[in-house]
C-alpha cells in the first residue's frame, strides 16, 4: 500500500502526512473556522493566535485538526507551515496554488483538498476580525 501512496503522491506531501506540523487542537483561538466537503467527506478546522508587530497583526500561532484523506492533512499542515508569522494581510493571499506548489504537487482529484485548507485559513482570519470589530463597538 505505501508503494501505492509513493507513487500517487510527491515526497512532499508524504512528509507532512507522516509528520504533520502544527497539528492540534488550540485553547483559546483569536479566529478558528472549520470546512468542509460532503463529497469527500474531508472536514478541516483551522485555530489562529494573533499578534501585532508594528501595529500590524499577523498569525503568531497556527494549528489544524483534519479529518480525512491524506492529502487533506498534507494540504493542512502545509497551509499552516506556509502563513506562520506572516501578516494577516500577506497569510490571506497564500491560496490553493501555493500549497499545491510547495507540496510539489498534488494529484488532480485531491486539488480540492488545497481548496478546502485555503477556505479554513480565510475564514478563521474572517472570524478574528469579526471578533476584533465586536471589541471596538463593545
Amino acid at each position: 500500500m505505501n508503494d501505492l501512496f509513493n507513487q500517487i503522491y510527491s515526497p512532499e506531501v508524504m512528509k507532512h502526512v507522516r509528520n504533520p506540523k502544527n497539528m492540534g487542537i488550540m485553547k483559546n483561538p483569536d479566529g478558528e473556522a472549520m470546512v468542509g466537503n460532503q463529497k469527500c467527506g474531508d472536514i478541516m478546522k483551522f485555530y489562529i493566535k494573533v499578534a501585532k508587530k508594528a501595529g500590524k497583526p499577523f498569525i503568531k500561532d497556527i494549528k489544524f485538526q483534519t479529518l480525512g484523506c491524506g492529502a487533506a492533512i498534507a494540504t493542512s499542515s502545509m497551509m499552516t507551515v506556509l502563513v506562520k508569522g506572516k501578516s494577516l494581510e500577506r497569510a490571506e493571499k497564500v491560496g490553493k496554488t501555493a500549497i499545491i506548489s510547495a507540496l510539489k504537487g498534488l494529484p488532480p482529484v485531491k486539488i480540492h483538498c488545497s481548496v478546502l485548507a485555503d477556505e479554513a485559513l480565510k475564514k478563521a482570519i474572517k472570524n478574528y476580525r469579526s471578533k476584533e470589530v465586536k471589541k471596538s463597538k463593545g
